[in-house]
């Protein structure tokens, strides 16, 4: 959390950071009255930080329709009675439309909207002024528009509008943003690591005088950045297209997050017979040394990225790991991309599996050592799952064929199904997933590589790049 001390009639301001998939929510208030902009869906937390200093919520602020996750507005609105606010340009079911130069406040603290359009139509970006303290703006809160070294995607209107939406947030950012001042603080809903930024720069927040001067997609003008934009292909998971439909017309309230329950081996096999998803959280060398057979591996730190590529919503989740720790963060981050099916995980942990004489599954690991030795000999289909960026950048192995591990659903077709298949990513954990889905579908003779390209890199093996 970050509590900067600007202004003298701030009485609150904090950051709420949601791990993994880097986003940003902020709380803040004047005069015992509180706002609350981009809430993620677990929403304990905003009530807690009011409370502690004795402000009611009274206003919520979606800067636009999300993607990415689940926002949390309904939800907290229905616990502390606050108004969603939001941009006009879209038809939400819920809350109230604002344009331009609507204006709000909270004791000393006035908010005031900016049409900023680019990621999305109906994308706003909020100012604040302390009016005990000046006219003058000192921080905006800039939603999906400017981040931090890169400008939002332009991508969700299909690439018949991508030149469009290119120009209008570049537009939006220099004619409007910029223009408020180099000393205004930037407030980004969204840190390094988000799908919806390209290369973020990992700073908790910026200002306008920093991204003025640094900002590599600012300083490369209008007309090279739509051009820029217009030869970009970024990813789209399926789930997005949930997370829009749950943003504009209101995810089910959960009250509270369900409890996980422990479930014994017969109930878990009658969940798999009838279709569950089971989803293994452990590292890839677990998984690959036993599991339950036709598990997807994602490890636990990896949902946020990769679940919603994988899992259907309409079909019962069970979790599985070793000894059961921390599950309640684990499906915390599948509530936050909308998964309200998670039935339950195994008592006892995957060893409970293996101690009731249930039948196991492996997959076959490897060295970079050991796959450079046996391509001496033979020649297996090379799948490299990396990210396009890192294959292009970085090079790959010699024979490899690229297709990203999120895209393995739609293209599986491209993959034989009689060949021994060695697949390797960065360092072997989207290898493990992408493994257990060519597995999961029928797939035999499957090696994930450890290690990765980072590991055949630093082996010093050979390493082609594309033309």
């Amino acid at each position: 959390m970050f509590n900067p001390p600007y202004g003298v009639g701030i009485m609150l301001f904090e950051t709420v950071v949601s791990e993994g998939i880097a986003h940003n929510s902020y709380i803040i208030g004047s005069g015992g009255s509180a706002a609350v902009i981009d809430p993620r869906r677990d929403c304990d937390v905003f009530t807690e930080i009011a409370d502690r200093a004795e402000m009611v919520i009274s206003h919520i602020f979606e800067t636009h329709r999300n993607e990415d996750y689940v926002t949390g507005s309904r939800e907290l609105s229905a616990r502390c009675s606050a108004e969603i606010f939001h941009g006009a340009k879209l038809p939400f079911s819920y809350g109230n439309p604002v344009g331009e130069g609507d204006t709000f406040r909270f004791g000393s603290l006035e908010l005031s909207v900016l049409e900023t359009p680019g990621h999305t139509e109906e994308s706003i970006s909020l100012v604040i002024k302390d009016r005990d303290v000046s006219a003058d703006p000192f921080m905006i809160f800039s939603g999906d528009t400017l981040f931090t070294g890169d400008i939002a995607r332009t991508d969700f209107y299909g690439i018949d509008r991508n030149a469009e939406m290119a120009a209008k947030i570049f537009d939006s950012i220099t004619k409007k943003i910029l223009a408020l001042g180099d000393g205004v603080i930037v407030c980004p809903a969204h840190g390094a690591g988000s799908i919806c930024g390209g290369e973020i720069v990992d700073h908790p927040f910026t200002t306008i005088g920093y991204e003025r001067k640094t900002n590599r997609m600012l300083l490369m003008g209008r007309k090279a950045f739509i051009e820029h934009r217009t030869r970009e292909s970024p990813y789209v998971p399926p789930y997005f297209r949930q997370m829009e439909q749950y943003n504009k017309n209101g995810a089910p309230n959960l009250g509270r997050f369900p409890l996980l329950r422990p479930l014994g081996v017969a109930p878990i096999r009658e969940l798999i017979n009838t279709g569950a998803q089971v989803i293994d959280i452990r590292s890839p060398t677990a998984f690959a040394a036993g599991h339950i057979p036709k598990s997807l591996s994602i490890w636990r730190d990896g949902i946020p990225a990769f679940a919603g590529w994988f899992l259907s919503y309409d079909r019962p989740v069970v979790l599985i790991d070793d000894f059961n720790l921390g599950l309640e963060t684990v499906a915390t981050r599948f509530a936050r991309l909308g998964y309200d099916n998670i039935t339950g995980y195994l008592a006892g942990g995957f060893p409970a599996w293996f101690k009731a004489a249930q039948e196991i599954a492996s997959i076959g690991t490897c060295s970079v050592q050991q796959l450079q030795e046996r391509l001496q000999a033979e020649s297996p289909f090379i799948l490299d799952v990396r990210d396009i960026k890192n294959y292009l950048a970085i090079g790959h192995i010699r024979g490899a064929h690229h297709r990203y591990v999120g895209e393995l659903p739609q293209y599986l077709s491209e993959i034989p199904r009689n060949d021994p298949i060695v697949v390797y990513c960065d360092a072997g954990w989207k290898g493990s997933i992408a493994a257990s889905y060519l597995a999961k579908n029928g797939y035999h003779h499957i090696t994930n590589v450890l290690g990765g390209m980072q590991a055949w890199k630093r082996a010093g093996f050979p390493i082609e790049k594309s033309l």
